[in-house]
């Protein structure tokens, strides 16, 4: 059973928090960083695939998602403090990362400001740091968000006023992910319209906007995986992280679009359960 808990910050803000239950035989904790927008709920496939390796998994809500305050003004660094807080309140000093889509750029922000905890790092279909020194929107089917976000929040929340989600972003395999493996994590979009926009609004931000870290920094190993055929989050954004990354691999997935690509988590976690039995030779 999944354990929830609002945990209190220094500055006063609450995160809303999960976890999939305290076990002293786990091989790895895992902090789980959602994509843009959900709850912060740990989903289904992400469970079962944990449980069946002995991974202990946490996740939270980023700010103004899911029951967590918002934290104006945030960038991608932040959430190494709001992690440490989670991890904190759970018990847990050393774990990894993964994050999906919009969690990809969290869950690196843990690993550099966190060398000491965080032991190794996956991601799939992450956004790059914005950069001019290549097409950043180029292979993008629908841009239009994070454009309006490069010219800060005011845009940004103009643009929402009038957003509709574009089908042609997502390719017949992803559709099928969502109505098959990966259904849950269609009904956690919904769920986190309640919510409402600030959340997604403040990641588009932020992830347009320096993310206060240098891709540099992360000196754990990092896995990046990538949809070839994705609309979302084009291959060229994995492919210049790779060459940012110092002790990075990418593991390209030639028939994949932007939620197929998610099938690869329990492949991940097993790349992730490698890493960390190979420190301990």
């Amino acid at each position: 059973m999944v354990i929830e808990l609002d945990v209190p910050l220094d500055d006063e803000r609450v995160l809303r928090a999960y976890d999939s239950g305290p076990d002293a035989a786990a091989r790895l904790v895992l902090v789980w960083h959602h994509g843009s927008p959900q709850t912060g709920a740990p989903l289904d496939p992400v469970l079962e695939a944990a449980a069946a390796r002995g991974i202990r998994v946490l996740s939270y809500a980023r700010p103004s998602y899911g029951g967590s305050s918002p934290r104006p003004g945030r960038d991608v660094a932040s959430a190494a403090s709001d992690v440490a807080g989670v991890a904190d309140a759970f018990g847990v000093d050393r774990f990894v990362v993964m994050g999906a889509s919009g969690g990809g750029p969290h869950a690196l922000a843990c690993a550099a400001l966190l060398p000491d905890r965080v032991t190794g790092v996956a991601t799939l279909a992450s956004i790059a740091p914005y950069t001019d020194e290549f097409d950043w929107f180029g292979g993008m089917r629908s841009p239009g968000a994070l454009q309006a976000a490069l010219q800060g929040r005011a845009a940004r929340e103009r643009f929402a006023e009038t957003d509709e989600f574009d089908p042609e972003q997502f390719l017949p395999v992803d559709f099928a992910a969502l109505e098959g493996t990966w259904s849950s994590l269609g009904v956690d979009v919904g769920r986190s319209e309640a919510y409402g926009d600030d959340g997604l609004i403040d990641d588009d931000v932020a992830f347009a906007s320096p993310w206060g870290f240098d891709l540099e920094a992360v000196a754990a190993p990092v896995l990046l995986v990538q949809g070839e055929l994705d609309r979302v989050v084009p291959r060229s954004h994995a492919v210049s992280m790779l060459s940012r990354l110092p002790n990075a691999r990418l593991w390209m997935r030639l028939d994949d679009g932007h939620i197929s690509v998610l099938d690869v988590v329990p492949d991940a976690m097993d790349w992730l359960l490698r890493q960390a039995a190979a420190r301990e030779e």
